[in-house]
């Protein structure tokens, strides 16, 4: 499991994250929701170390996350950033290549390039395998990175809004990709989304965040109720049930 102790980081203008104790479960997929500057990517970043934390404490799997080996807390966990900018020319297979780095060190095994050709089977992206990123539209980008990560085959996988750039189409294959990692592979996955509907229908657990604190931590039942959504949201969101599930009528 992720355990966040008293996790804080200041920026200019009181922004950032404040005091911030969070146990988030092992084997499960965690949504950070929240409106824009809650926090969100400052916390997933954070956990996985790619910000340094001004305080607190971050233990993955019971092992302290300011104080681990780099190369192997990349085999522990692997993340998605938002933004991801690349300054040399690739090639899609040779992009998700890279995520076998921390295991194969760039001399790929057997091994690897079976995980590689797995990802990018996930990912529907057989077809692009020998195209350049820079080819590549917006969401067929996405795709590549998140291929990437999956390669790289971590038990902890972070992904900040994974579901960029994506149609209606790839962001439900994704989430049902980042579904099957868990209750088949036993995967912990850790996202951060805008879409609250999609949170609810492939979480176990949400985590809401607001002015930089967690204010809401429940499961899919607890958080999807119209009083805890106007505190998170600051407005009105209908809540019904369709098919055994909630969905918000947030548009309305």
């Amino acid at each position: 499991m992720i355990e966040v102790r008293g996790l804080s980081k200041r920026y200019g203008g009181g922004q950032g994250i404040h005091d911030i104790s969070l146990t988030i479960a092992k084997g499960a997929v965690t949504s950070f929701i929240g409106p824009n500057g809650a926090g969100k990517s400052t916390l997933l970043s954070l956990i996985s170390r790619l910000i340094p934390m001004d305080e607190g404490q971050v233990q993955i799997a019971g092992a302290d996350v300011s104080k681990a080996d780099s190369r192997g807390l990349a085999r522990v966990i692997s993340i998605l950033k938002q933004s991801n900018q690349l300054n040399v020319k690739l090639k899609v297979g040779e992009l998700v290549e890279f995520g076998r780095f921390p295991h194969s060190s760039g001399r790929l095994s057997a091994e690897d390039h079976r995980s590689v050709d797995e990802a990018i089977r996930y990912m529907e992206l057989e077809e692009l395998r020998g195209k350049f990123i820079d080819q590549l539209s917006g969401g067929q980008r996405q795709r590549a990175f998140i291929a990437m990560v999956l390669a790289q085959d971590t038990d902890y996988i972070l992904l900040d809004e994974p579901l960029n750039n994506l149609d209606l189409k790839h962001s439900v294959q994704m989430m049902k990709v980042l579904r099957r990692l868990t209750d088949e592979l036993g995967k912990t996955i850790v996202l951060v989304l805008h879409d609250i509907n999609f949170a609810a229908a492939y979480s176990d657990s949400i985590v809401a965040l607001k002015e930089g604190r967690v204010i809401r931590h429940g499961s899919v039942d607890d958080m999807m109720d119209p009083v805890v959504l106007k505190e998170i949201y600051d407005i009105d969101i209908p809540v019904h049930n369709v098919d055994g599930r909630k969905v918000c009528l947030y548009f309305r």
